[in-house]
């Protein structure tokens, strides 16, 4: 009787059920990683040609090829520009920074209070005004925008601070992450509460809010970035220099024959540092509030 001969086993066919899982997991990453390497080079070369620049002289901004880093390093962009008296970029950085805390709050404050109306509350109508308020999504912001302006105009808004905040307090996305989060909190929870003599706002400010905390973080992160970053708006609305925005600010520091790139860096390095540290420190909430959001409610 003849035995016929073995064939030898390729790594493939040697490997278990777990190595093969192990192996197309480490494929995946791979992959994945190759998708999202040009994609986080977008967003990082960017940032690190604006710090090289704003510690770069003015005599070597327009160098060929680029000096990722500077020779010499000067901090001589940031005392021209905290020297100079017709840019009083400290007074932009703290009117952003008014601006952005107390939009801020208001934003978060109106989102949970709404957000608790549409989940827990029962109303007339309810269901066709939330219908309404995620349709006024799908309303372009330019529509939106000449009515607003005069509406400030009428109230004698303009050049305040409260134009800016005032008309982003209405945040349709921030109800809406609340409502779902609310929404999601057994109502025997709130039964308690009222059995133990609790009233309708005790039970929202003490008992509910404290159990959607980490999308209230978010929120917030959210609110506070989109308010400092916003160029668009406070344009329109503010007009005199001593109440700008850093935003706008850094607009007047390019106006003029001859821009100087050494200040108008220094002053977008600036402008961007609050908002790195903010999301350095606050990452894990964000992620956190946007996952949970798919799950909770319906």
């Amino acid at each position: 009787m003849t035995t016929l001969p073995q064939i030898p086993e390729t790594p493939f066919q040697k490997l278990s059920g777990g190595d093969k899982l192990r192996s197309k997991g480490w494929r995946r990453s791979v992959a994945m990683w190759l998708l999202l390497l040009p994609l986080v080079l977008v967003v990082i070369v960017p940032l690190v040609y604006m710090t090289s620049m704003a510690f770069t002289l003015e005599s070597n901004q327009l160098n060929f090829p680029i000096e990722w880093i500077p020779q010499p390093a000067t901090i001589t962009n940031f005392t021209h520009i905290f020297a100079d008296t017709t840019l009083p970029i400290v007074r932009w950085f703290f009117n952003s920074l008014v601006v952005s805390i107390i939009g801020t709050v208001v934003i978060v404050f109106l989102s949970t209070l709404s957000g608790y109306a549409f989940a827990r509350l029962d109303f007339p109508l309810k269901n066709v005004f939330f219908s309404l308020l995620i349709f006024s999504l799908m309303i372009p912001a330019a529509i939106t925008l000449i009515p607003v302006f005069l509406l400030l105009r009428d109230f004698k808004m303009l050049n305040t601070y409260q134009a800016i905040w005032l008309p982003a307090s209405a945040s349709v996305l921030g109800i809406f992450l609340m409502r779902q989060h609310f929404y999601a909190i057994p109502s025997e929870i709130e039964d308690a509460a009222r059995i133990d003599g609790a009233g309708r706002f005790r039970i929202y400010w003490q008992v509910c809010l404290p159990m959607v905390r980490s999308s209230m973080v978010a929120i917030s992160i959210f609110s506070f970035l989109l308010l400092w970053n916003d160029l668009f708006w406070p344009l329109i609305v503010l007009s005199e220099r001593e109440i700008l925005t850093l935003p706008v600010g850094l607009l007047v520091i390019q106006q003029g024959s001859y821009i100087q790139r050494g200040l108008a860096f220094a002053g977008a390095f600036i402008a961007s540092v609050p908002a790195l540290i903010f999301y350095a420190i606050f990452q894990r909430k964000i992620i956190a509030g946007i996952t949970m959001t798919g799950m909770a409610g319906q």
